[in-house]
């Protein structure tokens, strides 16, 4: 037996987080994604509006909106005039935090 070797209980204990952080990545993970979120962020937005915001390619904007809303971070909203939006759901608003941080710990990293 290796002295490397983690306990049973100890190779669990970390599991789990690992566990949700790969599903959370399955989810939100893909190129574009968070700066979706992100910029869904402050209000509703329509897609053509998101694109121009994002600079986001067409075809993987439509994809990652997809992605997210079958994920139930967005969801599409009806507004004035029998438009569509993409908002956040309560989930999405929960991801806010943490792409905050992220930020955070990207431009840190960026100042180095």
């Amino acid at each position: 037996m290796s002295g490397h070797s983690a306990p049973a209980e100890s190779r669990a204990d970390r599991s789990a987080p690992r566990d949700g952080l790969r599903h959370a990545l399955e989810q939100v993970g893909q190129r574009w994604a968070l700066l979706v979120v992100h910029e869904l962020g402050a209000a509703p937005r329509r897609f053509g509006d998101l694109q121009r915001a994002l600079g986001a390619p067409t075809n993987v904007l439509t994809t990652r909106l997809r992605e997210l809303t079958a994920a139930g971070v967005v969801a599409r909203v009806p507004m004035a005039h029998n438009v569509l939006a993409y908002s956040l759901t309560d989930r999405g608003r929960a991801l806010l935090p943490a792409i905050t941080a992220l930020a955070e710990w990207g431009e840190a990293g960026g100042r180095r």
